[in-house]
C-alpha cells in the first residue's frame, strides 16, 4: 500500500484496529482516489494532487460545500477531513456512472437537474468562483512556471470579455455552485443522482454550472432546451443566450485548466491535448453567427422561476 494512503488511513480514529481493503479508483485527473472497505463499510479516500491550491482549490471551502451537499442529500457524507494528510474521506455511495448519451433523455437529465438545483439552494459557502478572473490567474501562473500559453488564449480572452460585459448588464444572484459537472461526478441510483467532488465549489453564477454541465456532457441543442425547461420551467431567449455563452466560458476555463496543469500535475495525462480540444471547441462556438444575438439576449434580466 502507498505510504501516503496508509498514513491517511491510520489517521482516522474510527478505523483504529481494523484491517482495510484498499482499491485504486482510476477515474480522476487531479487527485488520487481509493475505495477503502473497512469494518464492514465502504468509503472513498481522496489524496489531493500536488500544488492543487494553485488551481484555486480551497480545501476548507470544499469541506463546507461537501457538508452542505450531504445535508441536501445529493452529496456523500464527509466521514473524515485530514488536512495534515491532504486527504478527505467520504462515505461510498451507490449508483452507476451516467453515460453522456443517457443525459439526453428526460428521466436521467431530470434527476441530474434536481440535484444541481439542490446544490444551488444550499447555504452560502466561504469561497467564490470568479471564472473570468480564474482564467487570467491560470495564464499568469502557467507563464510564471515556464509553460507556453497558446495563442488561442488572446482570442478566447476577447470573447470572454464581451460575455462578461453582457452578463454584467443584469447579474444573477450568487449561489452555491459545483463548477465541475463532468459526468464522472454523477452517480445515478434509481431516480436519484448523487453528485461528488466539490473541490471547485464556490459562490457563483448558476449559469456557469448549467453551461458546464451542458458542454462537458455534449448536450445537443434539443437536450440544452430540455435542460433549461427542467431547471427554469418556462424558457426565454435570455436563458438560451446565457447558456450558449456560458458553454463557451466553461470551455475557456477547461482549456486554461489544462494549460496550468502542465506546470503542476504529476499524473500521467495529456493536458496539452485537453487544452487544445477545449480551445478549438470554444473558438468554434464563439464564431457562430448567433454569437451577437446571444450577447444581446444575455443582457436581459433572468425571469424568476416558479
Amino acid at each position: 500500500m502507498d505510504e501516503g494512503v496508509a498514513e491517511a488511513i491510520r489517521a482516522v480514529p474510527a478505523w483504529d484496529g481494523h484491517e482495510p481493503t484498499v482499491t485504486r479508483i482510476t477515474a480522476g485527473i487531479t487527485n488520487r482516489n481509493y475505495r477503502v472497505d473497512i469494518a464492514g463499510k465502504s468509503f472513498v479516500l481522496r489524496l489531493a494532487g500536488k500544488d492543487t491550491g494553485l488551481l484555486g482549490i480551497n480545501r476548507e471551502a470544499e469541506r463546507a460545500a461537501g457538508e452542505a451537499a450531504a445535508a441536501a442529500r445529493v452529496g456523500p457524507e464527509i466521514f473524515a477531513y485530514l488536512p495534515g494528510h491532504s486527504a478527505l474521506v467520504t462515505r461510498f455511495v451507490g449508483g452507476e456512472h451516467v453515460p453522456e448519451d443517457a443525459l439526453r433523455t428526460e428521466p436521467v437529465l431530470a434527476a441530474v437537474v434536481r440535484s444541481v438545483k439542490a446544490i444551488h439552494g444550499c447555504a452560502p459557502i466561504p469561497s467564490t468562483f470568479p471564472v473570468f478572473r480564474i482564467v487570467d490567474e491560470y495564464a499568469a501562473l502557467a507563464r510564471g512556471r515556464g509553460v507556453r500559453v497558446p495563442e488561442a488564449y488572446d482570442d478566447a480572452h476577447a470573447f470572454a470579455g464581451w460575455i462578461e460585459g453582457a452578463f454584467a448588464e443584469a447579474p444573477m444572484p450568487l449561489t452555491t455552485c459545483h463548477d465541475d459537472l463532468l459526468n464522472a461526478n454523477f452517480l445515478l441510483e434509481g431516480d436519484h443522482c448523487w453528485i461528488v467532488d466539490y473541490e471547485y465549489a464556490g459562490m457563483g453564477d448558476p449559469f456557469f454550472d448549467l453551461g458546464n454541465l451542458s458542454i462537458n456532457n455534449a448536450l445537443d441543442e434539443p437536450a440544452q432546451e430540455l435542460l433549461l425547461r427542467l431547471y427554469f420551467g418556462e424558457v426565454h431567449d435570455v436563458h438560451r443566450g446565457r447558456l450558449a455563452l456560458m458553454r463557451i466560458v466553461s470551455d475557456f476555463r477547461e482549456a486554461m485548466w489544462g494549460v496550468v496543469q502542465q506546470a503542476l500535475s504529476t499524473l500521467d495525462f495529456d493536458y496539452v491535448g485537453y487544452a487544445d480540444k477545449h480551445f478549438a471547441r470554444l473558438l468554434a462556438a464563439a464564431q457562430d453567427d448567433r454569437f451577437g444575438g446571444w450577447l444581446d439576449a444575455a443582457k436581459a434580466p433572468v425571469p424568476v422561476s416558479a
